[in-house]
């Protein structure tokens, strides 16, 4: 049990995708101008990481070694594509404004790299638990710089209006370069807080 916790929790914190191992980075810089944008993007990956996970671990014994890798391509791209259909039939104003980036999920590294480092070597159980792990890291993370940028460059939050009507933003949060500043920030409280955990737990296990 304590080894399905730590392949769960991995994601969430100490192999954050997003904060700690900084891969899948061209959705989130792109994104994430609302923290809506956010959530979508990342229940979207969430749903394709465990999906194939799932399915490439069931595999893992049948697939031929030289051609796993086209072979975990097909399996995630199946899976994109039913999120895909999924998100322009039912969300189709947030399949307009993801757009090109939805499809792009077939080659995020996030989704093919746990297919191939973790999927393919371990237990269903294991590799669901890794893929839901993984998926809801990337989606905390995309939220949360979604939502700096979304209120600090607009004033809202989820879409709603937070701040007066009036009210001085900061316009290059909702651009870009803001994109990059605000990952830049939130990479650097992950660390410290990180840092301070270490420290804690070395004076712990000191006598």
């Amino acid at each position: 049990m304590a080894r399905l916790w730590k392949n769960f929790a991995n994601g969430l914190w100490n192999e954050n995708p997003t904060f700690r191992i900084m891969i899948g980075l061209c959705p989130v810089l792109a994104v994430t101008t609302s923290a809506k944008n956010g959530v979508g993007m990342g229940l979207a990956t969430t749903f394709v990481l465990i999906c194939s996970s799932a399915l490439i671990s069931l595999l893992r014994k049948v697939i031929p070694d030289k051609v796993r890798i086209p072979a975990y391509i097909v399996v995630i791209a199946t899976f994109v594509t039913i999120v895909d259909l999924f998100m322009n039939a039912y969300l189709p104003d947030l399949h307009q404004v993801l757009g090109l980036f939805i499809p792009l999920i077939v080659v995020n590294c996030i989704v093919l790299g746990r297919a191939e480092a973790f999927a393919s070597k371990n237990s269903l159980i294991s590799s669901i638990l890794d893929g839901l792990g993984m998926g809801l890291g990337f989606t905390w993370a995309l939220t949360v710089l979604g939502a700096v940028r979304e209120l600090l460059g607009s004033g809202s939050l989820f879409g709603y209006q937070l701040a007066a009507d009036g009210a001085t933003t900061i316009g290059i949060m909702s651009l870009p370069p803001g994109a990059f500043i605000t990952l830049g920030i939130l990479m650097a409280f992950m660390n410290m807080i990180a840092a301070r955990q270490k420290k804690r737990a070395t004076k712990e296990v000191r006598p």
